[in-house]
């Protein structure tokens, strides 16, 4: 959430920022229910000052009639203040209404448009074959590693069941993500698959309503996460960290819930969009000065990994329409797909966000730096180190051979347990 105090102050940057996002809102809305609490917080301060002057006043000596006085309006100036207290709690409810309307702004360089105008800051080649590539569900089906069909029958579609080598593919990249993630100083992190609606909002996320991916459940105010982002930024709510603990870097491993509702069409097939799927997760909590530099360092760990499992890649810098309403700046790291679209495609595997105050000032996660009394919020980013679905489909194309079996990267032979698929 923006800080409500600078919504006069930066109301041009915030709405430049709206318009290269390709967003409309009613900010002028927002800073009148931030005037309307700023007001009731100043009635509320004057009416304080008055109980306090008249609680002094009644240590006085008094006759009866003076005492009876003295308590009729002490007990109207208690009522009095009940009522505000109630003004202010319903106008900070109203303004937070408009607040989660406001996106987070927007870094400079972040190219301007839609999802197609996005900035290759990486360049990636496509991977050539000598043969004609299958696409990863005609694979699977060759050797029995995936089951949509039993999917569909038990839990619907778009829900399947990993088997045989595609079980060992799973577990190996959750570890050998795990294990880069650990050299780079994450605390390797367990966390739930559910959270509060509140925590889910606090992030960013819609839980509730038409447009949410989130599934809820029912007769419990808890949701399915949709990714560790949610768990892991939800660990310091309400929190204050020194700042000589800063960075915490956070290695998040989960299930991931998504209803993914319309997306549909050929891009979307198999694994590419399931319901659920594990993913290993990265977070950061930092001060605002370091928050770019981290960026760029969640990039350069994705990056490895990738580089590691030697599949073709390219990285975007993400346009304003296409960012998420807490991202500052994203970049996605785009694999080589030879099964997608008609002719083999780039397909998002894993993306890193900057997300500035954003979340923190929901959380209130905040740090106290050395020698200071008065604590500032935290800069959060996220990153995703492996999405085993994506990173599946991608390692079963891209190492497939002639003779339809597929080579498992050098990087995962010692957490697989063989070197390929398909052979005695």
């Amino acid at each position: 959430m923006l800080d409500p105090r600078q919504l006069r102050e930066k109301r041009d940057a915030i709405l430049e920022s709206c318009r290269r996002r390709r967003i409309q809102v009613d900010l002028d809305s927002a800073i009148d229910e931030y005037d309307k609490l700023s007001a009731l917080l100043t009635d509320s301060n004057e009416l304080n000052r008055s109980r306090n002057d008249h609680q002094k006043s009644g240590k006085k000596p008094m006759s009866e009639e003076e005492r009876k006085s003295h308590g009729e309006v002490g007990r109207r100036l208690k009522e009095d203040s009940a009522a505000l207290e109630e003004q202010i709690r319903n106008q900070r409810t109203s303004l937070t209404k408009k607040m989660l309307q406001l996106p987070n702004l927007i870094h400079s360089d972040v190219p301007v448009g839609g999802e197609e105008d996005y900035r290759v800051v990486k360049p990636g080649q496509p991977k050539q074959f000598d043969f004609a590539p299958a696409d990863h569900l005609s694979l699977a089906e060759k050797h029995d590693l995936l089951d949509f069909e039993a999917g569909a029958r038990v839990a619907g579609q778009k829900w399947y069941y990993l088997k045989n080598e595609a079980v060992l593919l799973d577990f190996a990249l959750t570890r050998f993500a795990l294990d880069i993630l650990l050299k780079e100083g994450f605390t390797p992190t367990v966390t739930p698959d559910v959270a509060k609606p509140a925590v889910i909002q606090n992030l960013g996320f819609n839980p509730r309503g038409e447009e949410t991916q989130i599934y809820s459940i029912e007769d419990h105010d808890l949701c399915l996460v949709g990714t560790a982002e949610i768990t892991l930024g939800g660990m310091l709510g309400d929190r204050i960290v020194d700042e000589s603990e800063l960075p915490i870097r956070l290695a998040g491993i989960s299930h991931c819930f998504r209803t993914e509702a319309g997306s549909h069409g050929r891009e979307s097939r198999g694994l590419y969009r399931v319901h659920q799927f594990t993913k290993t997760e990265m977070f950061v909590f930092c001060r605002p000065e370091d928050s770019d530099a981290q960026l760029e360092e969640l990039r350069g760990i994705e990056e490895k990994i990738f580089d590691a499992l030697e599949i073709p890649y390219q990285v975007i810098d993400v346009a304003s329409g296409d960012l998420g309403a807490p991202a500052y700046r994203k970049y996605d790291l785009e694999a080589w797909m030879p099964g997608r679209g008609e002719s083999g495609g780039w397909g998002e595997v894993t993306s890193t966000s900057n997300c500035t105050d954003f979340q923190a000032r929901r959380l209130q996660s905040r740090f106290r730096r050395e020698g200071k009394k008065k604590p500032e919020l935290l800069h959060t980013l996220n990153g995703t180190a492996i999405s085993n679905a994506r990173a599946l489909l991608t390692l079963l194309e891209i190492h497939q051979q002639a003779d339809g079996s597929i080579a498992i990267p050098k990087a995962l032979v010692p957490y697989v347990g063989r070197e390929r698929i398909g052979t005695d």
